[in-house]
């Protein structure tokens, strides 16, 4: 699928330019070039939402409401969800955070990305330790649900189970529809994180049977600064507003007392307080028909054929060492995370950038508890998210290099980055790099 800056040239530090080869997906995907002409021919027409008499304030509310259909029929929900329009994934689970009922358990695997592993609050989390199978997984919350409520419906209150569709460092699937039974057979909920799971696999609400879903519109081509929290309209309809002010409030009136008396809306409205995001509804909206039209079948193919034939060049480089909780016959998505021996991973991705014009990520990805599980290192060790330590080049730090890819990676940038990979390990850099507020750079 065409997708912007395709055609984009970088300079390279040995000299000349190359074409960029943009393998950073995971973290923002670039636009599809249909939401960028679908956003261009809307922004003349741009307009306020909801309490606007003009023409075009109603042809923003008119394409923001079918924004919010669109998406619904995307996630496939079910009849009476509510699709709430955040500004990200971390933003969707953080309202979900502050609308859960009083005395609500969260139960979490350390595996997951920051956003959904820390708004909760310590105090009413279990953390559940890194499974190392899918099978493994559903058992680990079985006990830890079983020892909450031994019984189904049981007198413990409300509780919530936050897992993740695909993991943003090794790109395994996770069994979430397994996750969701067992979830409701202890009475418990469950939220879906699909930020890495919406690009690449079709997610219905109904058909994994999850209670909510966020996702981010960076990361499915929609890069304009929206996010998405769906499902269940009863704790979001009960939850004090996630932001005071206007659009949340129906009706507003002074007491006799001096106070204000508010009448909140019980819509998704309730939790959209200010001028919406309507240009990033209707990107999100844009991509999420553009990749239906695609075709998931079509898609997930030709993805599983890229994760094959990177996963098999970097097989054939004995220092590369691929990380993977499920092993390596576990299904996953355009996500791999990988260390080379004898390399800090740092100055491997920025010899990758600086000497090859490709953009991979290096660090802990927002997700440090599971990386240094996988690494083998103390999970409570400390660290920055995605800046690893200060260290020279080619000593060993706690950080590891992740490629990703999706729907617009040309075979061509898999091809020149397996032979970025082989080369680098063979004949070593071609250029000086040091360290710069804790990442390696080109020394000028």
């Amino acid at each position: 699928m065409p997708v912007l800056g395709r055609d984009v040239t970088v300079p390279l530090v040995t000299g000349g330019e190359t074409g960029y080869a943009a393998l950073d997906y995971a973290a923002s995907a670039p636009a599809l070039q249909r939401v960028w002409d679908d956003v261009a021919a809307y922004a003349p027409y741009y307009g306020s939402v909801h309490r606007g008499a003009g023409y075009l304030s109603q042809l923003s509310t008119d394409l923001f409401e079918q924004s919010r259909a669109a998406v619904a029929a995307f996630l496939d929900c079910r009849p009476a969800d509510q699709v709430v329009f955040t500004r990200s994934t971390t933003d969707s689970l953080n309202l979900l955070a502050a609308a859960l009922p009083a005395g609500c358990r969260v139960f979490v695997f350390e595996t997951e990305h920051h956003a959904s592993l820390l708004p909760w609050g310590d105090e009413q989390v279990t953390y559940l330790d890194a499974p190392r199978t899918p099978a493994e997984a559903v058992a680990i919350l079985e006990r830890a649900l079983a020892d909450r409520d031994p019984s189904p419906g049981g007198p413990d209150g409300p509780a919530l189970v936050c897992v993740t569709g695909a993991s943003n460092v090794t790109g395994e699937l996770w069994p979430v529809r397994e996750l969701a039974a067992a979830a409701h057979a202890h009475g418990a909920r469950i939220v879906l994180d699909a930020a890495q799971l919406a690009p690449h696999h079709p997610v219905s609400v109904r058909g994994l049977d999850v209670d909510w879903v966020a996702f981010s519109g960076h990361k499915l081509y929609a890069p304009f600064g929206s996010g998405v929290l769906a499902g269940r309209a009863d704790w979001l309809r009960e939850a004090r507003p996630y932001l005071a002010g206007g659009g949340a409030s129906r009706t507003v009136a002074r007491r006799e007392d001096g106070g204000v008396d508010v009448e909140w809306h019980t819509t998704a409205a309730r939790h959209e307080a200010g001028s919406p995001n309507v240009i990033g509804a209707y990107a999100i909206a844009s991509a999420c028909r553009a990749l239906t039209e695609a075709g998931f079948d079509t898609l997930v193919a030709r993805e599983r054929r890229l994760v094959a034939r990177i996963r098999e060049g970097l097989a054939a480089v004995p220092e590369v060492r691929v990380l993977s909780l499920f092993g390596d016959d576990a299904p996953r998505v355009g996500v791999i995370s990988f260390v080379v021996e004898g390399w800090n991973s740092s100055h491997f991705a920025a010899a990758l950038s600086a000497e090859y014009g490709i953009g991979v990520r290096d660090g802990l990805f927002c997700a440090h508890p599971l990386v240094r599980t996988l690494l083998g290192s103390a999970p409570q060790e400390p660290g920055a998210c995605d800046a690893p330590e200060a260290r020279q080049p080619g000593e060993r730090s706690l950080n590891a290099i992740r490629v990703s890819f999706g729907a617009g990676t040309p075979d061509e940038h898999v091809e020149r980055f397996l032979r970025a990979v082989k080369e680098l390990v063979t004949d070593g850099a071609k250029w000086q790099y040091r360290t710069e507020d804790g990442r390696c750079v080109p020394a000028v």
